[in-house]
């Protein structure tokens, strides 16, 4: 049992071979080649199942490492692919992997097997199976969170996958309810930090309570409209303390969850006021327009560009809509709820994303995109483009561009007639 064993990770070729086949290939119909080699998926197939068996086989390892690495090829490959058959009758042997690993291991190591739990409940979306899964480890993860003794690190990944695999199984809103008050006891302990002249101080403890105040607002998402208005009552008059906070990613964390706070309490009532609207745009200004020299350029522009995105929100009601292409398809981002949801699923899912959006069924029902879209070999065909055409398209894209920019560049230009 403690001897190492000669397992290759799970990689980016593994994935390449059959994934991104069909993952990549959708995203740009110019990615498509004339030939390519004909790959034996039934083979593919059954080499990744033999090598996943081998890596639920290493979390058992005696040896941390060896057991994290595992854990991390899982991840990969979860995130990479469709696995939904392999996983099903797997589920019980990885669920007691992921407890054996949050209770036994360290800070890594239980990081990896959270992150691993959320990609299974992903992969097996909300059914009773699922349920089964959270039942098993819901309390291991309530567990870490709420421990002082545990690692920051894993107590915050343990805190981000309490908070997706609820969002994914429980219909039970009583356990709903439960993980959020969990949450809430986490992240509220920033609200009663000492204060000082520069508002709230920093602390190791920041990044927990960021974790825990999102995976909150994931859960509020699927709240019923009562308890989302005994929410809103709760923590709207006391989450803009925390946007004078040292930390970036709290300042920021905060000021989108005010901005979905108003967009549900608007929608539950129409004529909907908040007392120091006036004192919180200001707030909301000063971040948006925030040009303090001691803080790092990129960290600037971050700031001033979701804050002013809130301000929108606060003020004006106003969301700037994004579009998202997978594949064949188009997601437009067109409120804070639904941007809360893709920004939780797309930090866990990585560059695998897009292959979920077109794939996996549990997201495309969260998103409302319908059954997957089944493309043929003829629709495939003609989505293709020739190197000569593609060489021809971008040729004259990059023509079109220089012109354009010279234009611009050119001192003798009359700068009136852009504006």
């Amino acid at each position: 049992g403690g001897q190492p064993r000669n397992v290759q990770p799970f990689s980016d070729e593994d994935a390449s071979i059959e994934t991104m086949s069909h993952c990549s290939g959708f995203s740009d119909p110019a990615s498509f080649t004339e030939d390519g080699p004909e790959v034996d998926e039934e083979a593919t197939q059954e080499d990744l199942e033999y090598k996943l068996k081998g890596f639920i086989d290493l979390t058992l390892d005696k040896s941390a490492k060896t057991r994290q690495a595992a854990l991390e090829s899982l991840k990969n490959a979860f995130s990479s692919k469709i696995l939904y058959e392999f996983v099903m009758e797997r589920r019980m042997t990885l669920t007691d992997s992921i407890e054996r690993c949050i209770k036994k291991g360290k800070s890594d190591e239980q990081c990896a097997a959270a992150g691993l739990a959320c990609l299974l409940c992903v992969q097996m979306g909300s059914g009773i199976e699922s349920e089964e899964i959270f039942k098993t480890l819901g309390p291991v993860l309530k567990k870490i969170v709420c421990d002082g003794t545990a690692s920051i690190q894993a107590r915050q990944a343990c805190a981000t996958c309490l908070g997706i695999c609820c969002f994914i199984v429980t219909d039970d809103i009583t356990e709903l309810y439960s993980t959020m008050e969990c949450l809430e006891n986490i992240f509220t302990k920033a609200y009663q930090r000492d204060r000082d002249t520069n508002g709230v101080s920093s602390t190791h403890n920041t990044v927990l309570h960021i974790s825990a105040l999102l995976a909150w607002t994931l859960l509020l998402t699927i709240c019923p409209m009562n308890e989302v208005k005994k929410k809103i009552e709760m923590h709207l008059h006391k989450l803009p303390s925390l946007l004078s906070c040292d930390d970036l990613n709290m300042r920021i964390a905060a000021g989108e969850t005010l901005a979905l706070l108003f967009e549900l309490a608007r929608e539950t009532d129409a004529d909907f006021f908040y007392e120091d609207m006036e004192l919180l745009t200001e707030k909301l200004r000063a971040l948006a327009t925030d040009g303090n020299k001691h803080r790092a350029k990129v960290d600037k522009r971050k700031q001033r560009s979701v804050f002013r995105d809130v301000l929108r929100a606060v003020e004006e009601r106003d969301f700037p809509t994004e579009m998202v292409k997978f594949g064949p398809e188009r997601m437009y981002i067109d409120c804070w709820v639904k941007k809360q949801t893709y920004d939780t699923f797309k930090e866990i899912l990585g560059s695998g994303m897009q292959y979920h959006l077109q794939s996996n069924d549990f997201l495309r029902n969260v998103f409302e995109l319908g059954p997957p879209v089944m493309l043929d070999a003829a629709t495939l065909k003609t989505m293709k483009i020739s190197r000569f055409e593609r060489h021809l398209y971008n040729s004259a894209a990059f023509k079109a561009r220089t012109k354009a920019r010279s234009k611009c560049r050119d001192k003798r230009a009359d700068v009136g007639e852009f504006f």
